[in-house]
């Protein structure tokens, strides 16, 4: 079983979530490394299942949708992680460290994950 690996999208790219995950041993890398920026939303889900990568987002209204459209056209996806602005990136860290350490790159395939469920409660 793969462990997953992570790719921030435009709205969930931050320094210093990225900096915490990557001195965490996090793979991780961002639209702006991936030379993806101003791509639209499909084509960023694209590029990361061809690069095996779990998207993160707070875009969760549209990757919903394109999650929903997809799988009834039987396209697939690497994973969807929607996360919520109001986090802190230390927030953000731990929460993506729990799901990362708990479920699969396999078992995130056509999956969608919201960050909000990975409380230490």
């Amino acid at each position: 079983m793969s462990k997953i690996r992570l790719y921030l999208d435009e709205d969930s790219r931050s320094q210093k979530l990225l900096q915490a995950l990557q001195s965490r041993s996090v793979d991780v890398i961002t639209v702006s490394e991936a030379a993806m920026l101003s791509r639209s939303d499909e084509d960023q889900l694209s590029w990361a299942f061809v690069n095996q990568r779990v998207i993160y987002s707070f875009n969760a209204r549209d990757f919903y949708r394109i999650h929903t459209d997809w799988l009834e056209k039987g396209d697939s996806h690497a994973g969807i992680i929607l996360g919520q602005q109001n986090y802190s990136a230390g927030e953000q860290m731990r929460r993506l460290l729990r799901l990362i350490s708990a479920k699969s790159a396999e078992k995130m395939q056509n999956q969608i994950e919201f960050l909000s469920a990975w409380s230490e409660n």
